[in-house]
């Protein structure tokens, strides 16, 4: 079945009729940063093969697919349908026809996520600290807990000083087994606001007997007022011994029932997923080297500070259904109780333990194979090869995430611009395709041998199994585009990663995130039950 156009009218019918849908915009990540759909997720044409099957698993989902300037959507759409996709659609126009019919575009990632934030900070009145104030504490050896909220590869990249990190619902499982002290201050921090104020209203919520603060305007705020920030920190909250551990267990269960969180059994999970009228989605919200140690077959991982933080990024399916897990219904609950109140429709497993039989960093499905003389090469070998000069490493992942950690000497291409990106090489050069997890690149690496390249590789596990083996990487300045072999307007850059300009950048950015729940609000198909 071909895919079908889709008018502005009827699209925004469809966003009202309470029915599910899916709006995927493939433009690259930086023109989609600039002006998008509010509730489309972005997916550009390089990842659909391995990103759309985890976004819409329901292969009868009303899908519509859109882009900046309408470039690549018929393709994108002709390629979903003859995989299976019953209901495809192209926005007639793109994104220009929205907007020149009288509809906003918003500009930024993560809105929704982002708006909701700044409603609970309104709402729940949650508490916050100046970084003024924050470094008086720290110039006068105040005892407080500073705890940041992020993933570990963005604490790396900055942190502030005495954080520790602790990404989003992880704080009230590790927390209770690291503040033994119910009279010191708490502080929690994220980049800019959202995680900072979801992290600590999280532990209010929870009922820790501390006084608890978000740090104003996080690591941009604290930057913005002159201090100076550390890099290369990866010291990370444990997980809780025995009596924290039961702590967290006490607080999350009275979270649970004070907003009525469903639980749902093993067996009820299942049947849940394998319903072909309405879309499920099974995500493991633990980190992902928990995660890796053991997780229930089928279970996609989105650490839940994340899956809050960015909920786009993982479900792009409207009015779906959520089914959360983790091992002790902790981080499930804490992630859950924000999820419903942004309005999804949200369920815990609560006999997960015992089906978590499955080990390792699940890829998930693809719409189709890459190669078949696509050839994987471990760690090991790739060193091997590096060190007698005997390859080139080109890397297909994120471009930022390139620049913060790249296998040393590697290259950096888009994957849609990879034809012209390879002409420096000759035909039989061995080239081995890396990118953060190894996902994407088996992709790129059948895109070169299509292109005539015979010696083809990618590597197992990708940048993240080669730091994760001790491996060094190299940070790449802004400056620096020796390596680069295409433009990297792949993804949105963070204010503090820009050449010049980094305050009045990262000012901008605040001020603009403020505004977020004043103009989501203007949106009719959309609602929140704070």
């Amino acid at each position: 079945m071909s895919s079908r156009p889709v008018s502005v009218v009827q699209l925004r019918e469809w966003l009202h009729d309470g029915q599910e849908i899916a709006i995927i915009d493939v433009s690259e990540g930086g023109p989609f940063a600039d002006a998008h759909i509010l509730v489309a997720s972005n997916v550009p044409p390089a990842q659909i093969e391995v990103s759309l099957p985890a976004l819409v698993p329901r292969r009868a989902t009303r899908l519509v697919i859109t882009s900046s300037d309408g470039s690549d959507t018929r393709n994108v759409a002709n390629l979903l349908a003859s995989s299976g996709y019953s209901q495809v659609f192209v926005l007639d126009g793109g994104n220009m026809a929205w907007n020149a019919a009288g509809y906003r575009l918003f500009s930024g990632s993560n809105i929704v996520s982002k708006a909701f934030g700044e409603l609970v900070e309104k709402e729940c009145d949650t508490p916050h600290i100046e970084a003024e104030e924050l470094s008086q504490w720290l110039n006068n050896k105040k005892d407080f807990y500073l705890f940041d909220s992020r993933p570990l590869a963005e604490f790396r990249t900055v942190s502030l000083p005495g954080g520790t990190d602790c990404p989003g619902a992880e704080l009230v499982y590790r927390v209770s087994g690291a503040v033994n002290n119910p009279n010191l201050p708490i502080v929690v921090n994220c980049a800019g606001r959202t995680r900072s104020i979801i992290g600590a209203q999280s532990l209010r919520e929870a009922g820790f007997p501390n006084p608890v603060f978000a740090l104003k305007n996080g690591t941009m705020g604290w930057q913005i007022a002159g201090y100076t920030v550390e890099t290369g920190k990866s010291n990370v909250l444990p997980e809780p011994a025995s009596e924290g551990l039961s702590l967290a267990i006490k607080r999350a269960r009275e979270v649970a029932a004070r907003h009525n969180i469903r639980f749902v059994s093993f067996e009820e999970a299942q049947a849940l997923c394998s319903d072909s009228d309405r879309t499920t989605y099974l995500f493991d919200v633990r980190q992902p080297d928990v995660y890796a140690r053991g997780h229930v077959a089928g279970s996609i991982n989105a650490p839940g500070g994340q899956l809050v933080q960015a909920t786009d990024m993982f479900v792009a399916v409207r009015n779906a259904r959520l089914v959360l897990v983790d091992d002790h219904c902790v981080q499930s609950v804490m992630t859950a109780h924000w999820l419903s109140r942004m309005g999804w429709d949200v369920y815990v497993l609560h006999d997960a333990g015992v089906h978590m039989t499955e080990t390792g960093l699940e890829l998930g499905a693809s719409l189709r194979h890459p190669h078949s003389d696509v050839r994987t090469v471990n760690v090991r070998k790739l060193h091997e090869l590096m060190e007698i000069g005997e390859c080139d490493v080109i890397d297909v992942g994120e471009s930022y995430w390139y620049r913060q950690g790249r296998i040393p000497k590697s290259w950096y291409s888009k994957r849609a611009s990879l034809q012209q990106a390879l002409q420096r090489f000759a035909v039989d050069r061995p080239l081995i395709f890396v990118c953060t997890h190894g996902a994407t690149s088996p992709f790129a690496a059948s895109d070169a041998i299509d292109f005539g390249f015979s010696d083809v590789s990618v590597l197992e596990g990708g940048r993240t199994a080669w730091r994760q083996q001790g491996n060094t990487v190299e940070t790449i300045d802004m400056d620096d585009d020796n390596f680069l072999l295409s433009a990297t307007d792949d993804m949105w850059y963070p204010p503090w990663s820009r050449k010049d300009g980094v305050r009045e950048a990262m000012i901008e950015y605040l001020t603009w995130e403020v505004g977020l729940t004043e103009l989501v609000a203007e949106e009719t198909y959309l609602s929140f039950e704070i």
